[in-house]
């Protein structure tokens, strides 16, 4: 029977709480993973590889270090990415290369990718743990790609197609929604059609939930998106809501978008622009299509209704969120 996601979530924040990062030496690795671990996010990846287990006939328990092992790795990539990024701030507070130190910051993210092996390593599923380590190995790789393809979009000054956004995009945050949702299948017991119709559903679910991400940091409310609005704009960031315009967008309407100013000002004439090309009917249309391929995509992988509910109900949550 599919578990409720509340009761999932709390399994999940009761086995990060294990771990001992408060029990070993030296603290000045592992004070960093416990900081970026303890400080909430959605859990998006855990808990779908959990739901995924329990709907394919598996037992939580047994998922449970496949998924933290995920989201360990999720967190490590965050760390990483902050550092590349200059980013001060994660889910409220400092980010960790400011609060400790760059070098501090790159160490204790290559302990955080061990530690996900070792997680990974230890379920009670030896004769499974090669097919698992596959599946997490091409998903590391490929998240990898896609950051390298983000840093390379933002240094070009050409303009990035929507067949190259959407392929960084699949790559840097889709795969490993799917690897999880897999991973999860594979520990229930899923055949490979099943196996295969869960990662599609997880990376289509990751398209939609990204592109939702660009529309609300231009189009959100800074209370309950958790940060400014307006900061992909002021960067000069290629957001799905960016590479739309400037396809549609005239000479005059181009240099405006690249015209610079301060953060308000910019965040109005850009939008204005984006109003007047029908930008966020685009975005939100994009997000549709790719969620009703998620959909169609969980729904070819088991033949109960009532046992994919609760997934069902959840990618839903993913999509209505604000933040």
């Amino acid at each position: 029977m599919m578990k409720n996601t509340d009761e999932l979530l709390q399994r999940i924040e009761t086995e990060l709480e294990k771990l001992p990062l408060e029990q070993i030496e030296p603290q000045g690795l592992y004070a960093p993973v416990r900081y970026i671990l303890e400080d909430g996010g959605k859990r998006i990846r855990p808990l779908l590889c959990l739901l995924s287990a329990d709907l394919c006939g598996g037992k939580v328990s047994e998922a449970l270090p496949a998924a933290i092992a995920v989201e360990v790795f999720h967190n490590f990539t965050l760390l990483h990415d902050d550092i590349m990024d200059r980013a001060p701030m994660r889910r409220g507070r400092p980010t960790v290369h400011l609060k400790w130190s760059e070098n501090s910051a790159i160490l204790s993210g290559d302990a955080m990718l061990i530690f996900a092996y070792q997680i990974l390593s230890s379920g009670n599923y030896a004769e499974l743990l090669p097919e698992l380590l596959a599946v997490f190995n091409r998903a590391a790789m490929e998240v990898c790609q896609g950051q390298q393809y983000d840093m390379e979009f933002e240094r070009t000054d050409r303009e990035v197609s929507e067949a190259e956004y959407l392929e960084m995009i699949r790559l840097k945050t889709s795969v490993l929604l799917a690897a999880a949702l897999e991973m999860g299948a594979i520990v229930g017991g899923a055949s490979p059609a099943e196996r295969r119709a869960l990662y599609d559903f997880g990376v289509n679910l990751g398209l939609a939930f990204q592109i939702q991400d660009d529309l609300l940091d231009t189009y959100g409310d800074a209370e309950t998106f958790g940060k400014a609005i307006g900061g992909d704009i002021a960067v000069g960031k290629k957001t799905f809501l960016h590479i739309a315009a400037m396809a549609a967008a005239s000479a005059e309407q181009r240099a405006a978008i690249w015209a610079p100013g301060d953060m308000d000002e910019k965040l109005l004439r850009v939008r204005g622009i984006y109003d007047a090309l029908g930008v966020r009917s685009a975005a939100e249309a994009a997000i549709e299509r790719y969620f009703t391929r998620a959909l169609a995509s969980l729904r070819r992988a088991h033949e109960d209704a009532d046992r994919l509910a609760v997934l069902e109900k959840y990618a839903y949550s993913l999509l209505k969120r604000t933040k």
